[in-house]
């Protein structure tokens, strides 16, 4: 299953955000990647280089690679709506990322994890796919037999509040895809204007 596999840590001190991981490093060492850091004359980024930027922000952030995003991004143009918000919406309705967001993962990578090794359920039924689209009213938790393990279980910290498109049942530790949330209930500091204005060009 094609997934980025290279440096976290990089990743995250490009964009100055902790992007992927806890970004405890940035606090150390917060200047872009390369051989003479912060020393390092950079030039001002082009309208172009800001866009493709801000593209590569929101596939690192969701895990994403570049033939999955863009089939995401169509698909997001086609739904009625500003496929701006619309492609946010797509890019959090996917399972590995609800996974995370009910707290039955401690990360992005992990979900995926959890979902491509068949432990995760919807609607009952076991879905081993990452990308895998939810709809309103669908009901995310783990398999019976996932449940009985421990260390699946004790990573499970339960929903944030803040999450309102989500319902978390803390006893039966299961979870509800609401609605699709909207864009300024999404934490993410994602400009997603200008990853249209990319595709537009």
């Amino acid at each position: 299953m094609a997934r980025y596999t290279g440096p976290k840590t990089k990743i995250s001190r490009i964009f100055g955000e902790p992007i992927l991981g806890n970004g405890k490093w940035l606090n150390k060492n917060s200047n872009p990647p390369g051989q003479h850091g912060a020393a390092r004359k950079r030039k001002t980024l082009g309208e172009y280089a800001v866009q493709l930027k801000e593209k590569q922000k929101a596939k690192y952030t969701y895990g994403v690679l570049e033939k999955q995003f863009r089939n995401t991004f169509e698909e997001a143009a086609r739904i009625k709506g500003v496929t701006g918000e619309n492609l946010i919406r797509l890019l959090e309705a996917r399972l590995d990322n609800t996974v995370f967001r009910l707290g039955i993962a401690p990360s992005r990578p992990a979900a995926r994890q959890l979902v491509s090794h068949k432990h995760v359920t919807v609607n009952g039924d076991v879905v081993n796919i990452p990308s895998y689209q939810l709809k309103p009213g669908d009901i995310v938790g783990l398999k019976e037999k996932s449940e009985a393990n421990t260390a699946l279980t004790s990573m499970i910290r339960g929903k944030n509040a803040k999450f309102s498109w989500l319902d978390w049942n803390e006893t039966e530790k299961r979870g509800t895809f609401i609605t699709y949330p909207e864009r300024e209930s999404v934490p993410e500091n994602i400009k997603e204007q200008l990853i249209v204005e990319l595709y537009s060009k």
